[in-house]
């Protein structure tokens, strides 16, 4: 158990030990738990991970019975895959391993831009035109059109919230960059030109995450740009960039680099040129990425637009990159084992990522499966 939560519930048992020895005395010492409403044993155990409410469960068949009543655990997002043809898209489930098909001709014509809470970020090439989706629901929210020439772009929240704010960033020179936000009900996006104060840091910016209300961006060249949306301030971060072997070209600024947020951190993933994947968590008080030699039983799903941590899964799922490529028809799931130390299958593709790096995304499914 670790430390903050192993004390947490320890001083929880401590606490029920002595109550039930100064209130019922000698000869209810050996009852499990003091008589308490059910209200307030759930109320009790509702704050535990799924780790300690397993071992809260374990004390007695009353706190078995609490604890199973108030258990939650994370669930693993669906990759969903764009057709070649027509309408019909598929959702891999990483859990069952199983493929879900769903006809969507409210997307055709469409690439995909970014996932987060159940919605999709659309962009249609054809008409410049942005549109948030929700492929459970069908609901469809329009944004105002903007120039899009593949580069990268996010929000914070669900369009239904009122935190909703999509950001985008846009190479303009190799010494400026053009941030531009709009919110749901906007009628016309707001840019802003930004230099970038090192020559050293590209311009050209490959993955986002939205983390304790800012935007991060992670640079062709490995540095971190944040901006943030209260006060509109651009700024790189002094965080050197993390080791890697391999350099990409721009032509191929899509590849290798797979980053993600959870909790308030910051998680990366280089496949690079190695032979398995090198994971970084962002120390932002030290202002330097980590080398992580395990995920400690989280399990990382990696794409290029849109990548995404969970904890708490099933025990076959924990400490393992899920790539965004789905394999044998849509049957499996190319992943790694950090625990294992390799790939399955066995014989890695030449690109960990997909070789079309807007046809596939991973998304929360939905509620009712």
């Amino acid at each position: 158990m670790a430390g903050g939560r192993r004390t947490k519930l320890e001083k929880l048992v401590d606490t029920i030990k002595e109550d039930q020895r100064v209130s019922s005395g000698l000869e209810e010492q050996n009852s499990a738990v003091p008589d308490l409403p059910s209200e307030l044993w759930e109320r009790i155990f509702s704050p535990l991970d799924l780790r300690d409410n397993i071992r809260a469960a374990a004390v007695c068949k009353s706190w078995q019975a609490v604890a199973t009543s108030v258990r939650k655990s994370d669930r693993p997002p669906w990759l969903m895959i764009c057709p070649n043809f027509g309408n019909s898209y598929d959702f891999y489930d990483p859990t069952k391993r199983k493929t879900h098909s769903l006809d969507l001709p409210e997307l055709k014509g469409s690439e995909f831009c970014y996932a987060k809470d159940g919605w999709l970020l659309v962009f249609k090439p054809r008409t410049q035109g942005f549109f948030f989706f929700s492929p459970h629901t069908l609901e469809l929210i329009k944004l105002p059109t903007l120039h899009f020439a593949h580069q990268i772009v996010a929000f914070s929240a669900a369009p239904t919230s009122d935190n909703c704010i999509v950001f985008t960033v846009e190479h303009v020179n190799p010494m400026a960059v053009a941030v531009s936000t709009c919110r749901p009900g906007d009628d016309a996006w707001t840019t802003i030109n930004f230099e970038n104060p090192q020559s050293i840091v590209s311009s050209i910016w490959t993955n986002i995450v939205f983390s304790k209300g800012h935007f991060y961006c992670l640079s062709l060249t490995g540095w971190l740009g944040v901006y943030n949306p209260n006060n509109g301030i651009w700024a790189v971060l002094s965080v050197p960039p993390p080791n890697c072997t391999e350099y990409f070209p721009p032509r191929n600024w899509w590849k290798g680099k797979f980053m993600a947020e959870y909790n308030g951190d910051i998680f990366l993933v280089y496949t690079c040129a190695a032979v398995k994947p090198i994971i970084y968590k962002l120390d932002e008080m030290k202002q330097v990425w980590v080398e992580m030699v395990s995920l400690g039983g989280m399990t990382f799903f990696a794409n290029f637009l849109s990548s995404h941590v969970r904890a708490d899964l099933v025990a076959k799922m924990r400490n393992t990159v899920y790539f965004s490529k789905a394999l044998c028809h849509g049957k499996c799931c190319f992943t790694y084992s950090v625990d294992l130390g390799r790939y399955y299958p066995r014989k890695r593709p030449c690109n960990c990522g997909q070789h079309d790096p807007f046809k596939s995304i991973w998304i929360e499914p939905p509620e009712d499966v």
